[in-house]
C-alpha cells in the first residue's frame, strides 16, 4: 500500500502547530501577565520562561514551512486572506524578542519600558494569532459579524494564553507569585471556557460539511466525548487550583497538565470538523499537495528535523526543570 504523503504532511503540520500552541502559549501567556507582578516578581516570570521562549517559536516556523512547501496552493489562499494579522503576529513577537533581550541590561524607567513592550508583543503575537483563527474557521467570509468573531476569539485566545502562562507560574514558583498565579489562571480558564464555546458554535454555522459531521445522529455519538472530555478537563483545573490554594496536597503540575489537555481536545475536534479541507469547502489536503515528488523530498527532510526538534526541547525542559529563583542563566 502506498503512502499517502498529503495525509502524512497534514499530521505533521498539525503536530507541529499543535506545539507550537501550548509551548509558545504559556511564555506568551507570561509575557501578558507581566503588568500585574512587582519587579521582583517580573524578574522570576522572565526567568521562568528565559531558556524555552525562543526555542519554543521554533515549532511555528516548521508548522508554517510544512504549509508553504507542502500545500503550496493552500499557503497562498490563507496567507492571502490573513496577510494583514500575520505582519502583525510578527511585529508583536519581533518586539517581544527585543524587549525580552534589552529589559535584562536596563534600569529604571528603562527596564519598566521595556517590560511594557514586552507585554504589548505578547498581547499583539497572541492576539493576532485568535484573530488568524477566527477568520480561518469561518472561511474568510467578508461581513462585520465575522470580523467581530475573529475580534472576540483573538481575545479568548488570549485568555487561554493566559491561563498556560499562570499554570506554568504556578509550577515554576513560589510564594506571592505562586498564590497571584492561582487567581490569574481561574480567569484564563473563564477565557479559555468561552473561546472553546465560540469556535465550536461558529465552525457548524459556517460549513454545511462541518454541520453534517458534528450532528449526523447516532453516528457521531462518541464525538461527544471530546466536549465532555473538556469540560471535565476545566474541572480538574478549577479544583487542582482550589487545593492548592487551601495548601491541601495536590501536585503542582496538574493546573498546567489541565490546560495543555484543554488545548489538546479544542484541537482535535477543530481537526476533525475541518478534515479533509485544509481551506475549508474549498480546497482539500489533496487538491492543495505539492507533486508527490516534492513531498518525498521534504518527508526525507522532516525525517531528520523533527527528531531533533523533539529531542531538544525533551532535553532544555529537562535541565531547567525545578523552581525558579533567580535570573542564573545570564
Amino acid at each position: 500500500m502506498s503512502l499517502d504523503l498529503p495525509l502524512v504532511f497534514t499530521g505533521l503540520m498539525g503536530f507541529a502547530i499543535l506545539m507550537y500552541v501550548v509551548l509558545d502559549g504559556y511564555d506568551l501567556g507570561v509575557g501578558m501577565l507581566m503588568p500585574a507582578g512587582t519587579v521582583e516578581e517580573q524578574g522570576l516570570m522572565v526567568a521562568s520562561i528565559g531558556p524555552f521562549w525562543d526555542a519554543n517559536e521554533t515549532w511555528l516556523v516548521l508548522g508554517i514551512g510544512i504549509l508553504l512547501a507542502a500545500f503550496p496552493a493552500a499557503h497562498g489562499v490563507i496567507l492571502g486572506a490573513l496577510y494583514l494579522p500575520v505582519a502583525a503576529m510578527l511585529i508583536g513577537l519581533m518586539l517581544r524578542g527585543v524587549a525580552f533581550e534589552f529589559r535584562v541590561k536596563a534600569d529604571g524607567w528603562h527596564r519598566e519600558l521595556w517590560n511594557w513592550l514586552f507585554w504589548a508583543g505578547s498581547f499583539l503575537a497572541s492576539f493576532a494569532q485568535g484573530f488568524m483563527l477566527g477568520r480561518y474557521v469561518t472561511g474568510f467570509e467578508p461581513g462585520f459579524g465575522y470580523f467581530l468573531f475573529a475580534v472576540l476569539t483573538g481575545a479568548s485566545l488570549c485568555g487561554g494564553y493566559v491561563l498556560l502562562g499562570a499554570t506554568w507560574l504556578i509550577l515554576r514558583t513560589e510564594g506571592g507569585l505562586q498564590k497571584k498565579s492561582f487567581a490569574w489562571a481561574r480567569w484564563g480558564l473563564l477565557w479559555v471556557a468561552l473561546g472553546v464555546a465560540l469556535v465550536s458554535a461558529a465552525t457548524p454555522l459556517a460549513s454545511e460539511t462541518v454541520r453534517t459531521k458534528w450532528f449526523d445522529f447516532p453516528g457521531t455519538l462518541a464525538l461527544m466525548l471530546l466536549p465532555l472530555a473538556s469540560v471535565l478537563a476545566g474541572l480538574w483545573v478549577w479544583r487542582a487550583i482550589g487545593r492548592l490554594r487551601r495548601a491541601e496536597p495536590a501536585p503542582e503540575w496538574g493546573p498546567f497538565a489541565g490546560g495543555v489537555t484543554i488545548f489538546v481536545l479544542a484541537f482535535l475536534g477543530l481537526a476533525y470538523s475541518l478534515f479533509p479541507y485544509v481551506v475549508i469547502d474549498r480546497m482539500t489536503i489533496w487538491e492543495a499537495a505539492a507533486h508527490p515528488s516534492a513531498l518525498w523530498m521534504l518527508l526525507y527532510g522532516a525525517g531528520v528535523v523533527m527528531p531533533f526538534l523533539a529531542g531538544y526541547t525533551v532535553f532544555a525542559y529537562r535541565v531547567f526543570r525545578g523552581k525558579v529563583t533567580t535570573l542564573t542563566y545570564y
